[in-house]
């Protein structure tokens, strides 16, 4: 199984969508046979609860502040606390690694960017930008955005979405060669089922889990029934639910 990475994770601090304190995942993931995370906040442009009326470094201190609080969480434990975002646009999501809070104060007018001028900044930095749950659909949504032009990797499980969303994801990811991805887009504990990145080795910050996830070395995986101990974790690809066409996307789709 490797060492297991949670790509996906919300917490209390910044997203106004969790009910979890950062530090409250900790001893939960370990538990589960994770070895790091990445906390990936709702940016401003997302379901944030940022006060819009504060100064930038003042939002962007808020905002840092769960993964700040995870990282002293886990201080003197054997367990990987990650920095990352998740940014919107039309209601299509990206997870992004590699960059972190000094880039978000250099770049107060980050989200009046494109896609493509977002995806620039971040490959600036040294990091990557990965969509996320690409064929998600809720009701808020009025249509699904993809962008194969400006992503390192598409998230092809995310423990949110029903499956055939996540197949519909995968099958893109196919379509595309993308390097793929899974992760929970945990809120709050227990879930349902569970997603991780497994490495062959241990990743310890950010820029190492960009390089091996860029070297293809990551394998999705996923857990149905995480808590039950007659449960593990086993590669996203070994599941034909996940993997599968069984039904067509609803939504109008927008290739950018």
């Amino acid at each position: 199984m490797g060492y297991l990475y949670e790509t996906h994770l919300h917490t209390m601090e910044a997203s106004a969508c969790s009910s979890t304190p950062a530090g409250d995942y900790i001893e939960y993931m370990m538990d589960l046979g994770y070895s790091g995370l990445i906390v990936t906040d709702h940016f401003f442009n997302g379901n944030s609860c940022i006060p819009k009326a504060l100064p930038w470094e003042n939002r962007v201190e808020q905002y840092c502040s769960g993964y700040e609080h995870a990282l002293a969480a886990a201080d003197g434990l054997d367990f990987t606390v990650m920095f990352g975002i998740e940014f919107n646009f039309e209601g299509d999501e990206y997870l992004l690694y590699g960059v972190d809070k000094n880039w978000l104060l250099d770049n107060e007018n980050i989200m009046e960017k494109s896609r493509k001028e977002v995806y620039d900044l971040v490959h600036q930095a040294g990091g990557i930008m990965i969509q996320a749950h690409p064929y998600r659909e809720r009701g808020y949504l009025s249509a699904i955005h993809l962008t194969p032009s400006v992503c390192d990797g598409a998230e092809i499980y995310n423990s949110n979405n029903p499956d055939w969303q996540n197949a519909l994801g995968y099958l893109f990811a196919k379509e595309h060669n993308f390097l793929m991805s899974a992760g929970s887009d945990i809120h709050s504990f227990p879930q349902l089922s569970m997603g991780a990145m497994s490495f062959p080795y241990k990743i310890n910050n950010i820029d190492e889990y960009v390089k091996a996830f860029m070297a293809g070395d990551g394998t999705p995986m996923i857990r149905i029934n995480p808590e039950s101990k007659d449960t593990k974790f086993v590669p996203v690809e070994s599941s034909a639910a996940q993997t599968t066409f069984s039904k067509e996307h609803t939504l109008p789709v927008i290739m950018h």
